[in-house]
């Protein structure tokens, strides 16, 4: 599958059939979040892979119910361990460098016939407390649910049109 069809192909699931994912298939997606550039090459992300389903029912209390966490056969949870570093735009790096890695790994989850879900919806530190985060100098930025989808993908879906979203040397109205 090439890039843009995994880009055009991904959803947001929230319904996992009952079937493992192959570990080789995990370690592929993992490999492609590992390859993703970083600012100044810190890499501070990291991911915890988490199988168990206790701890995936903790994350689910985490993500204030939300059952499709829980029902995945995999959530994994993108973190960072980072020193406070922030780029010179004013953003903070770690944030910046985990997001273009999730983004690899969920479009790799798509060449691999799997989905995902960005899970922004939980409490930071009961999903800490699930995984064993430490406390200081690391973030849980976002939960994601992995495997194979039970839902149907949306039919279609409604992006605004380029014209809306690009601009040309400036910023003009």
């Amino acid at each position: 599958m090439d890039v843009y069809t995994a880009i055009r192909s991904r959803y947001s699931v929230r319904r996992y059939a009952d079937r493992p994912v192959e570990e080789e298939k995990l370690q592929r997606i993992l490999e492609a979040a590992r390859l993703a550039p970083s600012a100044r090459n810190g890499q501070e992300w990291r991911f915890v892979v988490v199988r168990d389903a206790d701890t995936r029912r903790a994350l689910m209390d985490a993500a204030k119910g939300q059952a499709f966490v829980a029902e995945a056969p995999v959530v994994i949870a993108a973190c960072t361990e980072h020193g406070g570093r922030v780029m010179t735009c004013g953003q903070p790096a770690h944030v910046v460098d985990l997001a273009i890695a999730v983004d690899h790994l969920t479009l790799a989850a798509v060449a691999e016939g799997l989905g995902t879900c960005w899970v922004g919806r939980f409490d930071e530190a009961k999903a800490k407390a699930a995984l064993g985060v430490p406390t200081d100098g690391a973030n849980v930025i976002t939960l994601l649910p992995l495997g194979y989808a039970a839902d149907q993908p949306p039919q279609s879906k409604v992006r605004l049109p380029l014209n809306a979203i690009v601009k040309y040397e400036r910023w003009a109205r």
